[in-house]
């Protein structure tokens, strides 16, 4: 059976047709669907780049197609083109045979529609709160309330109209967003990380009077990772005679305010902007360099920087939202957005090295529960469900109504049909 996924992901798109990301979401992500699947075909956003940056990921392969999506970023953009989008949706929708939504997405609101009109059944991955992401002060959209309300409902309405979900999180998504009473679900976090992932042993602690530098890796298209407060706070702290310094993994429209924002507060020699960095080997040796993880985040859903951290026992601090609380003692989380509350924890943290190494032992040890091996498990479970339930529903509307009705191949093939008429014109336009 073939599945259809949607992703919120924007991607770039070679002239030779491959398609390639400068993040997460490479060929092996997808190659996960392929444990239970015959081919995966993804619906996202691609944009034509003239070349290709020797750090980006290949993202298409064997059996792991893209359909492109007219490229926008933001709602504006959106709506202009929106017409077009929801037309090339239901033309997917219609050739669909299983369905996972990677959620909260408007491409997968508008696939939602298509599907529950026929009563085809879908799978969510539930990866983030679309209530935290647009609460005051995290985003400065004019639309922000209107937007925040409508993105909770449709969140809301796709879980409990899903025939299986999978949350990132083990308990903070799933009250806010619970699946239907005879839906089948598992708590199963999006990260995967390898053998090479980890570290034999955690840190020691670090030692008392040197120069100790803290890491933060996350994008800067916006301020959901609150860089501005950390930068804050470590200000705080060299001003009350710390020696800490920052290094700021990620790239987006913010960098440059947040670098002046780390000059005006004397801290120009004292913030690194790394910029974006690949995924895997890159972030590893990142994250080596640093003492201590720092993660103040507005707004999450289960942080995979911040669990590929504590894979290489490095002590962590996090706010009290989203999934961060499921992965840090109480004692290492500060309220998000206070500046003061998180200067003084880095200082506790700073000048105790033996804090730092049960931090860092607890953070491996947890670590451990995201191997890719223990996640597979779960992860094959929901597909296997989301199977199972796509070809009851064939097998009951092809009873009902004969072939023509379903809207899908009868055959089962290793690929994908072809393309739609839309998708080469997307291709092309």
């Amino acid at each position: 059976m073939n599945l259809t996924v949607s992703s919120e992901q924007r991607l770039c798109l070679a002239d030779d047709g491959t398609v390639w990301t400068s993040g997460q979401g490479g060929y092996r992500f997808f190659q996960r669907y392929l444990d239970v699947f015959d081919s995966v075909r993804v619906v996202a956003r691609l944009q034509r780049v003239p070349e290709i940056s020797p750090t980006w990921i290949r993202a298409n392969g064997d059996r792991v197609s893209f359909v492109p999506v007219p490229y926008y970023i933001g709602p504006w953009q959106y709506v202009r083109k929106a017409l077009q989008i929801r037309r090339l949706l239901r033309n997917i929708a219609g050739s669909s045979e299983a369905a996972i939504l990677r959620v909260p997405s408007v491409l997968a609101t508008d696939l939602v529609g298509a599907f529950t009109r026929v009563q085809h059944p879908y799978g969510v991955e539930v990866l983030g709160d679309p209530w935290d992401v647009m609460a005051p002060g995290v985003v400065g959209h004019p639309l922000r309330p209107f937007i925040r309300v409508w993105s909770y409902r449709q969140l809301k309405r796709q879980c409990k109209g899903a025939c299986a979900s999978a949350y990132v999180t083990k308990e903070a998504l799933q009250r806010r967003y619970p699946s239907s009473p005879d839906a089948f679900w598992v708590s199963c976090s999006d990260v995967e990380l390898g053998q090479e992932a980890f570290v034999e042993h955690p840190r020691n602690g670090h030692f008392v009077g040197r120069s100790m530098t803290a890491i933060m890796v996350g994008s800067l298209a916006q301020l959901y990772k609150a860089p501005d407060v950390l930068i804050d706070a470590i200000g705080n702290c060299v001003r009350n005679d710390v020696d800490l310094r920052l290094t700021i993994v990620g790239d987006g429209k913010y960098r440059h305010e947040l670098e002046a924002r780390a000059r005006a507060r004397g801290l120009g020699d004292r913030v690194k902007f790394s910029g974006e960095v690949p995924a895997g080997h890159d972030i590893r040796a990142e994250l080596d360099k640093a003492d201590l993880f720092v993660l103040p985040s507005r707004t999450e859903g289960l942080p995979r920087a911040m669990i590929e951290a504590m894979a290489r026992g490095l002590p962590c601090i996090g706010s009290t939202v989203g999934g961060i609380p499921e992965l840090l003692d109480p004692e290492d989380l500060v309220p998000p957005n206070d500046v003061q509350a998180l200067a003084t924890k880095l200082f506790e943290v700073v000048a105790d090295p033996g804090r730092q190494a049960r931090m860092a032992a607890r953070n491996l040890d947890k670590a451990r529960r995201y191997h890719e091996d223990v996640l597979r498990k779960a992860r094959v479970r929901f597909y296997r469900f989301v199977k199972e339930s796509t070809e009851s529903w064939m097998k009951n509307r092809r009873a009902a109504h004969g072939d023509q009705c379903l809207g899908v191949p009868t055959h089962r093939s290793n690929s994908h049909p072809e393309p739609l008429e839309q998708d080469v014109l997307v291709l092309h336009e």
